[in-house]
């Protein structure tokens, strides 16, 4: 089966830095990596990895991915390397969510007003108006 990702119309061409981007966000120890540098501040390597109990090689791979990305740059201090976030390529994240937060944001408005118009059609005590139609309780049953 092939699963090569094929250009949409109107959105990025398969392969591009928004997919490198999401591939990096897919992985809680490097999300929790850019929290601890947002938070922090710049980091060495060593102060990052004593956050996570894991072997070196594996969150070097970590960072390696979060760098090729553009989350995180890095600089030699000496001996120690320090990495920084870079939030810049975030903002394509912001972007390619935008229209699905504007999505749910109307639908959202539609459901409050169907609501509201819900609430104008009940009469006093919650009950619905008489208009032939509508659920009938045990309670109503009994009512003359």
């Amino acid at each position: 089966m092939d699963v090569t990702p094929t250009a949409v119309p109107g959105g990025p061409p398969p392969g591009t830095a928004e997919d490198a981007i999401f591939a990096a966000l897919a992985s809680p120890v490097r999300r929790e990596v850019l929290r601890l540098l947002r938070e922090r501040g710049p980091q060495s390597v060593q102060d990052l990895a004593s956050c996570f109990s894991m072997a070196r090689p594996s969150f070097s791979e970590h960072l390696r991915v979060l760098r090729e990305a553009g989350l995180v740059s890095e600089r030699r201090d000496g001996r120690r390397r320090l990495y920084r976030l870079e939030a810049v390529p975030l903002v394509r994240v912001r972007d390619w969510l935008d229209p699905y937060e504007r999505f749910w944001r109307d639908r959202l408005s539609a459901l409050r007003h169907l609501l509201d118009d819900t609430a104008d059609d009940t009469g006093a005590g919650g009950r619905p108006h008489d208009r032939g139609g509508g659920l009938r309780t045990e309670q109503d049953e009994e009512r003359p």
